[in-house]
């Protein structure tokens, strides 16, 4: 990684974000962090404040801002169901008016940006495992919409600008991904195990917990996302980035109730609508141009975001829910002049 850059990494006090911003600084880069706490945590990121070239600003990517950086990295989203579904117009405004504003400013100062899309573009896939060139299975009126075309259309104005407009662009679908600092509340399926586990729940299987995904430790993740945005501007785009490994939802569980010691029963419930039924990266491009792939196996990665939770619920300071950002603070986003007002 060349070091001496400024970076800006939206969404940087989130689950991902804080673990790039802590990458890009061990490098010896210069990090602006920008967040508007919608699901991030300053507890995530509170370890880098007192170093000097770590800066924080709260601000929401709807609302154009000024910055002189030579990389953006664009996190800003919330990732999952629960929280993204909470105000689906939001999610919808964020994925593409924030992307709009961060290829604007990208555009302004000549920056290298990275945009942070999902698996999800790929819907309810017909093609396993899923490879870049797939077009998808997508439902555009469900309610996952939100966020699945959400990320579709921030994918299309990343390619756009760089075919009207000469940007050096990356883009990264990301494949579940795991590990300390997930927010017990965020319903996704490893952080809602191991929750449930540790203080003697039912552990909720949807469906009959046959269907897949494929479950990708943070650090190697983030290793990842970092070499892509390294590598020459010939490696092609998009890049999936995720473990190729496949379990059921059903051997998840079994595996977290082994390494918990839980004595939690297995419950079934009714599989929530367009909700995927395989999830499995194919990563032949991540491995032929940057010579990348995971390290860590689930059982490993698994332990220390079990540890991570152990510790984070005893000292009873789950993150607070989720909420939507409020009608007054929408309206303002969107009306608010050009790096005049912060949310």
């Amino acid at each position: 990684m060349c070091a001496d850059k400024t970076i800006l990494v939206t969404g940087g006090a989130g689950f991902l974000g804080s673990y790039l911003c802590e990458s890009l600084l061990k490098a010896g880069n210069d990090v602006l962090c920008l967040d508007n706490f919608h699901t991030g945590s300053r507890k995530n990121i509170a370890h880098l404040l007192d170093d000097r070239r770590f800066e924080l600003l709260r601000h929401d990517v709807t609302v154009p801002l000024v910055a002189e950086v030579d990389e953006i990295y664009n996190l800003a989203c919330p990732a999952s169901p629960i929280h993204y579904q909470l105000d689906p117009v939001q999610t919808v405004r964020t994925n593409v008016q924030g992307a709009l504003n961060l290829l604007d400013l990208a555009v302004r100062g000549n920056a290298k940006i990275f945009q942070a899309s999902t698996s999800e573009v790929y819907g309810d896939p017909h093609v396993h495992p899923q490879v870049e060139g797939y077009f998808g299975n997508v439902n555009p009126v469900g309610p996952r919409a939100c966020y699945d075309e959400g990320k579709r259309c921030a994918e299309t104005l990343f390619f756009d600008y760089h075919r009207q407009y000469g940007l050096d662009i990356r883009v990264v679908r990301i494949f579940n991904t795991y590990g300390p600092r997930m927010r017990a509340d965020d319903g996704r399926v490893v952080s809602n195990f191991i929750v449930q586990a540790l203080r003697g729940e039912p552990i909720t299987i949807y469906g009959d917990g046959s269907q897949t995904r494929s479950f990708c430790y943070v650090d190697d993740l983030i290793r990842g996302f970092i070499s892509l945005m390294d590598a020459p501007s010939t490696v092609p785009n998009p890049c999936n980035i995720g473990n190729p490994t496949e379990f059921t939802m059903r051997e998840l569980a079994t595996l977290v109730l082994e390494l918990t010691g839980s004595k939690s029963q297995l419950v079934e419930r009714p599989l929530p609508q367009d909700d995927p039924t395989q999830r499995r990266p194919d990563i032949s491009r991540a491995k032929k141009y940057l010579d990348w792939e995971p390290a860590v196996e689930l059982r490993e990665g698994l332990a220390k975001t079990i540890a991570y939770f152990e510790a984070d619920l005893t000292s009873g300071e789950d993150a607070p829910k989720a909420r939507p950002l409020p009608a007054p603070v929408r309206a303002r986003a969107r009306s608010a002049a050009l790096n005049k007002e912060t949310v």
